[in-house]
């Protein structure tokens, strides 16, 4: 178990979140910090309360199109 790192919360342009270790120079290209830092746990609870839809955003659209619900 990795005790004692803190983490950033980071987001790519598709809005799919993830966890970067905060003893990294920078999350990888592409990747973003939103401004949440904590341990592991802390990291995912805010991941949770903020990806409520896990569909990438290029898939997610204003007129409910790319739902899979839709899908045949």
């Amino acid at each position: 178990m990795e005790q004692g790192f803190n983490y950033l919360v980071v987001i790519n342009d598709e809005e799919q979140y993830s966890i970067w270790p905060t003893f990294k120079k920078a999350p990888p290209v592409g990747w973003r910090a939103i401004g949440f830092e904590g341990d592991k746990a802390a990291c995912f609870e805010r991941i949770n309360e903020l990806w409520v839809d896990m569909r990438p955003r290029s898939l997610r659209g204003a007129d409910g199109f790319g739902s899979w619900a839709d899908s045949p």
